[in-house]
Order: structure tokens, then C-alpha cells, then sequence
């Protein structure tokens, strides 16, 4: 038997150089062909120094030896043991401590001193110096008022992207670490800092308002020289740095980059030390922004106007490189950007006032590669003039923070798997150091709403522990005294009074969403006073138990709200409100309880707000004020109904506002991700499947049908007729209607926590007819886990992957639960095929998809309704009808004539149904 550990993880860090902890905590994945192996005890190896613990702990276990100093570093090595046996050592892993507080810097903030104002050239700051032989080491500390990059005698510093990144500049600026050993030399050395404005004094907001933070750049920049002899070197921004212009003469993250590349004619200029605060200098806690892909052109042809226009087969994050070969001086080259085309010309209307356009003024040279380095855009296409470009001279080069993957699903129907394509294709560009809202227009800024509704599917997909502990800093930071939460977050909306459900829940559920993924209690114990904050402040906007009035962005997106209002959705503003209260406060008595402390004031509140809300929004029999499919599956997920009758009736009128509106999605943002469950969760499973494989408009896999390549906005962002939406708030890429996709991964293929950070697992796929196999695979904590079914020759085949350290509870169609351990398992059951059940009622037939499918096709095509959702709602009272009086009730309520030979023609349709079942 063999039993193979890890390298040592720290914190939740990929790379461990820079940590901002002087007691990192520690993490380790186990594989083993020992079926009977369970970790009892585990050592810890620093340089010799060994630590017994007898536990069975193996993420984020706490640091046993003496704390980090700064710049401090540690090698560390685990084994582990089961009863008497012990694994081999694991290779060892490097950790390296930040620079841990202000006393750590000699370097002070500087600033050019008549260049880099606003609207002048992006300025370089630079220090020439020089080093004696003996480096054996060297590192480089760095940060900005703006973003920055970085040259070393000619050659890039790192791989960042857009550094320091986005946070709340006020209160939290993330600092850099690099190794610039390789690229230091003996003697002489020069090391320059382009700065551009970025989120610190660009644009920010639909307003247009600049220089939110401040409106001078500057660099914080600190060279430590290590020697043979042990001694230290350090450089840093003081008076003696100098700045001058670079040949980029505008840089805005929404209009583009200007580059000049004709020999730049600048002054030196002196440089400023500021008199600024270091004390809101933060390490990094997840991965930096970098290039994450790049992808080929896969058309480029002439529009109706003679422009070239490129596709590039997927819409998103980044900018575009040109080849350029014998270009002449002053010629001008234009590029600009959309995700989708409108009269077969590029459509720049979605992007409202951002230019998204990147201009090249050329020099006389055999061949260039045009890039910008200080902006980004979100698109699928590009316009270039100036320039004649073939397919192999131009790439899309996609960026954003550069997250592990860890989740995957796959499926037998090819537009559910590119739907679930879309969904990470839409994460991946708008995790771009803040989760956005989308990544083209002139906003592009961290909505709370979008990501609560989406962090489980975030956290399934890819590893967001350190990405949204860190944004969830911010969050706190940019909180109101009073508790209120912002709109956005880092807040640059400055809204007085931001109480919104949904959006401000964010400051609730995202710590725990992330708990539940990662099993660390850490990032519940730094937000606790956050989420506590926004639960006492909306609970003191409550008159007898319920939040009602004030402004609410309610069920946002709701389908059937006008393109001018996407507000008015059906569900009512203040249930949605009331309910959030009581999912808020359960999560806080719930988080309480995970760090010892007292949450009973947040249970009975909890409590209180579910027995207010059931006395003024729910009739006895399960009715609930504004009867939408949103409410109801807020109500039935979150244990919003006190009697099991209510429960019932309220299951069952969800799935009748579902069969009457034609399984077409009738939810917006808070109620999307909702839905699926609720319908699975009370037994009307086979109409969550037909919600989700829809194709009609407004539904899930309708964008799929018009070539969609991530995830919408608006549920109809561009019309049957490839017409775009015609409000003013359209995007072609918004992850938040992809939070269906963790209903994908816990339902369709089945595989769910069951305990904070996959300690437990549950294996419970529902292997639905209309497909033939699916499959997730996810990397937890403790390794890899996997779920999946197919269908065998009458069989279903179930197979099951649980890592060492988990447990998993299996449930099989047709057999009780039962608990097994890691390994591989699999399994083979009768194929569950749905029977055939008698059509008694109108609702019967509507729930035989066969059957009501050709019974559409017979009604609209004698003028008894438009499509099937048009049909349905007429329909709506009389689902307690016998299915053959369908056609007699329609034609009275359409008034038309021709009624027995439309009733003759269905009731064969019934006849042969019943002959053939």
C-alpha cells in the first residue's frame, strides 16, 4: 500500500512568496490505494525542527512553530500517520512573510513633480544603481496610486497585470513581492515603473467622474539586495528617483489606450516624496491579474461600410494584438471593441459612453506587435483601420486574475455544455480583481446582488477562497458605521443610505458560501462584525416584523419587466426584502455558533421575521402576496412557511406558474438561482429539467441558440430578431443568470458539500431521461471529487471519486442511503425510466411533454394561441379541467369558430396517446 503527501500549502495561496501572516496556516492533500487509511496524527518538518499532532486535521491546520518575521521565510515538509504507519515525507514548500508592517519600509510614496497630471502622457519613474558581485538574492516590494508595471534592465518584472489591482485605496492597498534575483547584474542596473490611471484615476461609474482616490500617481517601490556575506542593500522611492513621459498619451480602462511609437521626446523630472500612510498596505491574499490565454482570430472579412471588422469566436476580457509588418511613420491605427455586431457593423451601443478604442500613432519599422498594457475591454469583435490585417496577424489576449480552475461538468446535450462554457467564460472575465458586473461598458464595478446570487457556482468552478476573502475586506472596509452595505464594492457610488436586499446580503451569504466551500472558519471570524452590522441595521428598518418601503432593487431582471425598468418585476419588493432578513439573520446565529459565540439574539430574530412574514405575505393555504415564481422559491428554500400544508400547496402552485408560462423563466436575479431547487427539493423535478432544457425566449438555453458565448445580462439582450435589447442597461456578459450551474453540478450530476469544505460529501445524481450521461468533478480541499452516471444496455451506471480525509452519503435510485470512504466506486441500478401516466387533467397533459408539444402545434395552428407559454396562460384557471375539454374551453375564451373539428383533431391526439401508452 502506498500512501503519497502533498507539498504544503499555505493559507490559501498558490504561490506562497508573500504571505501577509506571520503564522501561515498549513494544508496538505493525501492519495493512497489503502482503503482502510485515515489520518491519526501528523508531523511538520521546519529545517529539522519536527512537531508531533495527533489529529486528523489536514487544511488550514494551525503554524506550531515561532512566527515569521517580515521577509522572514520557512521550508516545511509533513508526513502523516494512520494508527502505526506513516506516509514518506512530502516535498518540501516555501513560505516567504511580506514586509508585515509600516516600520518594514524605508521606501516613501512618490510622485512626479510636473509630469503625469491628469490628461498628460502615462509618466515612467526610474532609478539607476549599482550593485557589487555576491547577490544571492533579491526582492522587489511595489505598489501604486494608479497600476503599474515594472522593467529591470529591459526585461518585465513579473507577470502581473494591471497591478496593484482594485481594492478600497482608502483603507486596504495590496502590495506586491517580486524575485528579481535572475535579473539583476553586477555593476549597473536600472529599474523604470510605467504608470498608468487604472481604477485610481480613471474613469469610474456611468457619471463620468475621474479620479475618485486621488488625481496624483504615484510609485511605493523597495529593492532589498541580499550579498554573500549576508549584508543588505536596500533601494527605495526617495527624491533620488526621477520620472519622464512614455510614449503612451492617454490610458482610461473604459475609452483604451493612445500609444505613440515614435521616438518619445521628454524631460527628466524631478520626483515628489509624499507624506503618505502606509499603514493600509495589505499582502495579497488570492492570485494577481495576468494573461490567462490567447486566442487566434478566427475570421476577418469587410462590413457593408468597408470596414475590417474581426471575430475572434468567443466573447471576452483583454485586448487585441496586431502584427504589423513595413509600417511608415504617422500612420494612425485604430482598433475598437464590441462583443456583438448590429447591422453586420460593429455594435458600440451596448457600450454606452466607453470608447473601448486603442489608438497606435506608427513609426517606420519592418514589424511591430501593437498591444496596450493599461487597459482592458470586454468583446467578441474588433474594428481595425489603418492597417491591413490578415486572420494570422492578429490574437485576442484574455486576461483577468488568474484563478485556479477546480470544477467541471459535462453532459450528454451539447447546448447544456455550452451553456455551462458560457458560465466560465463569463467568470473568467469578470473576476477581474473585483467581481464585476460585466467587463465592456462604462461601469464594470463590484455589484454585491450578482455576486452572493453566484458564489456557490463561483466557488465550485474555480478556487475564490483568497480572490473574494480579499473583496470581502473591502466590503467590510467600505461599510457604513451604521451597518448599511454598499451597492458596489470598493464603493464608488458613495450612495448615503445603501439598504438594498439581496445586494447588501452580500456582507451574509458570501462569507458563508465560502466557509461552506473552504472550511475556514477565519474568514467567518474576520466578517463577523460586518455581517452582524448589516443584520442589525436592516433589522432596525422593520415595522412589526417585515422590511417594507424604501428603495429596493427587488427581483432585478425580472423577464417581464420593461427594458426601461428593470425593476418592476412581479415579486413583490418588500417579501423579497423580508425574506432576506430572515435567510440574514439564520446565517449570522449559524456563523456564531461555528466560532462559540452567543447567536441566539440572531436565531430568535430569525425566527420572529419567518412568523412576521408568514402573518403578512401568506394566506392559510400557501398563497404568498404577488403570487410569483420567485416568492415562492424564496419562501420554500429558506423555510418561510410554517405548516406542511402551506409547503404543499406552495410547491405545487410554483409548478403551476411554471407549466403556465410555458417553461419559460420567469425569475430575475433572486429568484434564478433559486427556482431549480425549489422545484427539485418538492418533488416536481421533471419540470425543473423542462425550465432548464427550454429554448424559447426568455430562457436559459435561448442565448446558446443565438450563438451566445457567455452568460447575459438581460435574459433577451438580444432579440429573435438579432436585434440588440433595446434598453440602455444590455451586456453580453454578466455571470449572475449562471448561477444555475451549481444546480448542475448538485443535482444533474450530483455532487454536493454535505459539510464545510467537502469534509462530507453527497452523491445523489438525478439521472433525468432526456439525457444520457453527466458528470462533475471538483477539487476540494482534500483532493479530487467526482460524481457521475450513464446509461448501460436498461442500466444506469453511478460512479463516485471521494478523496482521503472525506466521507460521502450515496444515494442510488431505488435503495436507502448509505455512507462510504474514499476510493473510486461505482455502482449499477435499473435505469429509472419514467412511466407513462394516465392524462386525467388539463395539467396531465401539459406534463406529457410529447403530447403537449403536438397538442400546441394542432392549437396554434387553428389560431387557439401564439406558442406554448401563450397557450398556457390562457389555460392558467382551468388546470383541474379533464384534458379533453381543453379545446372546447379555448375556443370560448379565444371566441373563434371551427371548434368541434379543433376538438375532433385533439381528442385523436388523446386517442392515440392512451392506444400507445
Amino acid at each position: 500500500m502506498t500512501t503519497v503527501v502533498t507539498p504544503v500549502r499555505f493559507e490559501h495561496r498558490d504561490s506562497a512568496l508573500g504571505v501577509g501572516t506571520a503564522t501561515p496556516r498549513l494544508s496538505w492533500q493525501v492519495t493512497t490505494d489503502d482503503p482502510e487509511w485515515a489520518q491519526t496524527a501528523y508531523e511538520l518538518d521546519l529545517n529539522g525542527d519536527v512537531v508531533h499532532v495527533d489529529s486528523a486535521e489536514q487544511v488550514l491546520v494551525p503554524w506550531p512553530f515561532e512566527p515569521l518575521a517580515a521577509r522572514g521565510r520557512a521550508t516545511v515538509r509533513v508526513r502523516v500517520a494512520s494508527g502505526e504507519r506513516w506516509s514518506e515525507w512530502s516535498d518540501p514548500s516555501t513560505v516567504e512573510a511580506a514586509l508585515l508592517a509600516p516600520e518594514d519600509w524605508t521606501a516613501r510614496f512618490i510622485s512626479p513633480l510636473a509630469l503625469g497630471g491628469v490628461g498628460t502622457p502615462a509618466p515612467i519613474v526610474s532609478r539607476a544603481f549599482t550593485l557589487r558581485p555576491g547577490v544571492v538574492s533579491a526582492r522587489l516590494y511595489a505598489t501604486a496610486h494608479g497600476v503599474y508595471s515594472a522593467t529591470l534592465n529591459g526585461q518585465e518584472v513579473g507577470n502581473e497585470v494591471l497591478a496593484p489591482g482594485w481594492t478600497s485605496y482608502h483603507h486596504r492597498l495590496r502590495c506586491q513581492i517580486h524575485d528579481i534575483t535572475s535579473l539583476l547584474r553586477s555593476g549597473d542596473n536600472e529599474i523604470r515603473f510605467l504608470l498608468g490611471n487604472g481604477w485610481y484615476r480613471g474613469r469610474l461609474g456611468w457619471s463620468g467622474r475621474r479620479a475618485l482616490y486621488g488625481d496624483r500617481l504615484a510609485l511605493l517601490a523597495q529593492v532589498e539586495v541580499t550579498y554573500d556575506d549576508g549584508s543588505v542593500e536596500v533601494i527605495g522611492t526617495d527624491a533620488s528617483w526621477s520620472a519622464h513621459n512614455s510614449g503612451i498619451l492617454a490610458d482610461d480602462l473604459y475609452d483604451g489606450q493612445r500609444t505613440d511609437l515614435r521616438p518619445v521626446e521628454s524631460t527628466v523630472d524631478e520626483v515628489e516624496v509624499l507624506a503618505e500612510d502606509l499603514g493600509s498596505l495589505v499582502a495579497p491574499e488570492g492570485p494577481p491579474v495576468r494573461v490567462t490565454d490567447v486566442l487566434p482570430a478566427v475570421r476577418v472579412w469587410r462590413s457593408p461600410s468597408g470596414k475590417t471588422l474581426v471575430d475572434f469566436g468567443q466573447n471576452l476580457v483583454g485586448w487585441v494584438r496586431i502584427k504589423a509588418r513595413d509600417t511608415r511613420v504617422g500612420t494612425e491605427v485604430v482598433v475598437r471593441h464590441a462583443e456583438v455586431l448590429e447591422n453586420d457593423e460593429l455594435g458600440t451601443r451596448p457600450l454606452r459612453s466607453a470608447k473601448a478604442t486603442d489608438t497606435y500613432l506608427l513609426d517606420d519599422a519592418d514589424e511591430v506587435e501593437l498591444e496596450p498594457s493599461l487597459t482592458f475591454h470586454g468583446f467578441r469583435y474588433a474594428e481595425i483601420s489603418g492597417l491591413d490585417v490578415l486572420a494570422e496577424d492578429v490574437q485576442a489576449v484574455v486576461i483577468g486574475t488568474d484563478l485556479r480552475r477546480t470544477g467541471w461538468f459535462s453532459c450528454s446535450d451539447p447546448d447544456l455544455e455550452q451553456f455551462h462554457r458560457n458560465v466560465v467564460w463569463s467568470m473568467r472575465g469578470n473576476f477581474l480583481d473585483v467581481p464585476t458586473d460585466c467587463p465592456q461598458r462604462d461601469e464594470r464595478l463590484g455589484w454585491t446582488g450578482d455576486i452572493q446570487i453566484f458564489v456557490p457556482t463561483a466557488s465550485f468552478l474555480f478556487d475564490t477562497a483568497g480572490f473574494l476573502s480579499s473583496w470581502l475586506a473591502d466590503l467590510a472596509a467600505d461599510q457604513l458605521p451604521d451597518g448599511a452595505v454598499p451597492f458596489v464594492v470598493p464603493d464608488v457610488l458613495r450612495t448615503p443610505a445603501p439598504t438594498a436586499a439581496a445586494w447588501g446580503d452580500a456582507a451574509t451569504i458570501v462569507p458563508w458560501a465560502l466557509y461552506r466551500a473552504y472550511g475556514d472558519p477565519q474568514i467567518l471570524q474576520r466578517q463577523f462584525d460586518s455581517m452582524r452590522g448589516w443584520v442589525d441595521k436592516i433589522a432596525s428598518l422593520t415595522a412589526d416584523g417585515v422590511w417594507a418601503g424604501g428603495f429596493q432593487f427587488g427581483d432585478w431582471l425580472d423577464p417581464t419587466a420593461p427594458p426601461d425598468n428593470p425593476a418592476a418585476a412581479k415579486a413583490d419588493r418588500d417579501v423579497v426584502a423580508t425574506a432576506h432578513l430572515a435567510r440574514s439573520a439564520e446565517i449570522v446565529a449559524d456563523a456564531a455558533q461555528v466560532l462559540g459565540l452567543d447567536g441566539e439574539h440572531y436565531r430568535k430574530l430569525a425566527a420572529a421575521t419567518r412568523e412576521a412574514f408568514a402573518r403578512h405575505y401568506v394566506t392559510p393555504s400557501g398563497r404568498i402576496l404577488s403570487d410569483a415564481p420567485t416568492i415562492y422559491a424564496l419562501a420554500l428554500e429558506w423555510a418561510l412557511l410554517p405548516t406542511a400544508g402551506q409547503r404543499r400547496n406552495a410547491a405545487d402552485q410554483l409548478a403551476d406558474l411554471v407549466r403556465t408560462n410555458g417553461f419559460r423563466i420567469a425569475t430575475g436575479f433572486v429568484g434564478t438561482p433559486l427556482v431549480t431547487d425549489a422545484l427539485t427539493a418538492s418533488g416536481h423535478t421533471e419540470l425543473a429539467f423542462r425550465l432548464v432544457l427550454a429554448k424559447d425566449c426568455p430562457s436559459w438555453l435561448y442565448p446558446v441558440t443565438m450563438g451566445a458565448t457567455t452568460i447575459w445580462e438581460r435574459w433577451d439582450s438580444m432579440l429573435p430578431d438579432d436585434t440588440v435589447n433595446p434598453g440602455e442597461m444590455t451586456s453580453f456578459n454578466h455571470y449572475a443568470l449562471g448561477a444555475v450551474a451549481d444546480w448542475f453540478h448538485r443535482v444533474v450530476a450530483g455532487l454536493s458539500p454535505a459539510a464545510p469544505g467537502y469534509r462530507h460529501i453527497t452523491i445523489k445524481p438525478v439521472p433525468h431521461h432526456a439525457l444520457t450521461h453527466a458528470a462533475a468533478q471538483h477539487h476540494t480541499p482534500y483532493g479530487e471529487a467526482a460524481s457521475s452516471w450513464r446509461r448501460e444496455d436498461g442500466q444506469l451506471v453511478i460512479e463516485a471519486v471521494i478523496p482521503p480525509g472525506v466521507t460521502a452519503t450515496v444515494h442510488l435510485p431505488g435503495t436507502s442511503p448509505f455512507d462510504i470512504r474514499h476510493g473510486r466506486h461505482s455502482w449499477t441500478v435499473p435505469d429509472p425510466r419514467p412511466t407513462d401516466r394516465p392524462i386525467t387533467t388539463i395539467r396531465d397533459l401539459i406534463d406529457t411533454p410529447a403530447l403537449w408539444d403536438e397538442t400546441v402545434a394542432l392549437l396554434a395552428g387553428h389560431g387557439l394561441g401564439a406558442d406554448s407559454a401563450d397557450i398556457a396562460r390562457r389555460i392558467a384557471r382551468y388546470l383541474d379541467f379533464p384534458a379533453d375539454r381543453l379545446t372546447r374551453l379555448l375556443t370560448v375564451i379565444v371566441d373563434t369558430e371551427g371548434g368541434e373539428d379543433i376538438h375532433q383533431a385533439f381528442t385523436q391526439l388523446l386517442d392515440q396517446r392512451v392506444r400507445t401508452a
